[in-house]
């Protein structure tokens, strides 16, 4: 079997190993390409039979398996620097992908104003699936005459609101039709076991899988808080990241900000171990941590704003890096204020936006 076959029948691989074997396999495409006459590595023999690759780098081919054995020590070396080579880049292509700014929240339908990132400065509808901001869920309902109707009312399609405890029907019928955030809400529920619904970790991480399927990255942000804590499956942090990693990617703030926590505490251990003259790498958590926290500032994450201040004032980051980041956060505002957010939020604090 070869190294591509075995990448893909493992279902153990972690993301860093599976970006080896895909960084392996182009060099290996790469290669063939350009050689189109087949060698043994061992014997020198040519021919088009020359295909049994090395398992691991899979760079060099012999004409058997007995010219592998035989050559097996000789090649170990060059093998170990290719695969190290191949990790490497594997690792610069995540980070790539890893720290681009992702793309920034979708405008409310009513007023395109960018919606907010803060959950209160936003609502879903369930009778239309629409998420509607904070000004425009506040806002009076007028007639055509003019005058204020008191029936409250979805402020996107005018269906009246559900009398109290009749919203989860709703919210049932947009999951039925396949509606990924009405699955997302659905898994909230039976996580925190509210509305009448037992507490299900298991069922919660079910219609969280099939949300984030479906497009609803906040899903993912929550299956990682699961493998981070431990609910309804074993704690691995592992795979907490790896979660946070794709949630972040697709515009996640909250994953975004628990990133950047999770390289934060790994510079806070590195420097802990290093006063006691522990020495493990030369790995730049805390630059890393700055980036995360960046991105979630740009995303409208106060929380990563005051990390930065707090940064700044350890002497851990420049003033520059606090200078941008106040930058970054007002550049948000200006994509979110409105004067009807200001309204509501004035008037209830439950429509509070940022």
């Amino acid at each position: 079997m070869s190294t591509s076959d075995s990448c893909k029948n493992s279902a153990s691989k972690s993301s860093g190993e599976d970006g080896v074997c895909e960084v392996n396999d182009m060099l290996n495409n790469m290669s063939m390409a350009d050689n189109n006459v087949s060698v043994c590595a061992n014997c020198g023999k040519e021919g088009g039979d020359i295909n049994n690759i090395c398992n691991k780098c899979k760079q060099v081919k012999y004409c058997n398996a007995t010219c592998k054995k035989k050559h097996k020590k000789k090649h170990k070396k060059q093998c170990e620097e290719h695969i190290r080579l191949a990790a490497d880049r594997a690792a610069e292509l995540h980070d790539e992908e890893l720290f681009k700014q992702p793309p920034p929240n979708e405008d409310c339908p009513i007023c395109f104003v960018c919606l907010p990132t803060l959950e209160m400065g936003r609502k879903y509808q369930a009778c239309c699936g629409k998420v509607v901001c904070s000004g425009c869920s506040y806002a009076p309902v007028y007639d055509n005459q003019g005058n204020e109707v008191d029936i409250k009312t979805c402020p996107f399609c005018r269906i009246p609101c559900p009398p109290r405890g009749e919203g989860i029907k709703r919210l049932k019928k947009r999951m039925e039709a396949g509606d990924a955030i009405a699955i997302y809400y659905v898994g909230c529920i039976y996580q925190d076991g509210k509305n009448g619904y037992p507490q299900d970790y298991k069922k919660a991480l079910e219609l969280y899988h099939r949300a984030g399927e479906l497009g609803h990255h906040p899903a993912y942000c929550n299956i990682g808080y699961c493998y981070n804590f431990g609910q309804g499956v074993e704690v691995d942090k592992k795979k907490a990241k790896h979660y946070y990693e794709l949630a972040a990617m697709r515009g996640d703030v909250q994953a975004r900000h628990n990133l950047g926590g999770i390289e934060h505490k790994a510079f806070k251990n590195e420097v802990a171990r290093l006063s006691l003259g522990i020495v493990e790498g030369n790995v730049d958590n805390l630059g890393r941590a700055i980036k995360h926290f960046m991105i979630a500032i740009r995303g409208g994450k106060s929380e990563s704003l005051g990390v930065i201040k707090d940064l700044y004032s350890d002497g851990l980051t420049t003033k520059e890096d606090y200078t941008k980041a106040l930058q970054l956060y007002q550049e948000y505002l200006g994509e979110i204020k409105s004067v009807q957010r200001d309204e509501a939020a004035a008037a209830d604090d439950r429509y509070r936006y940022y």
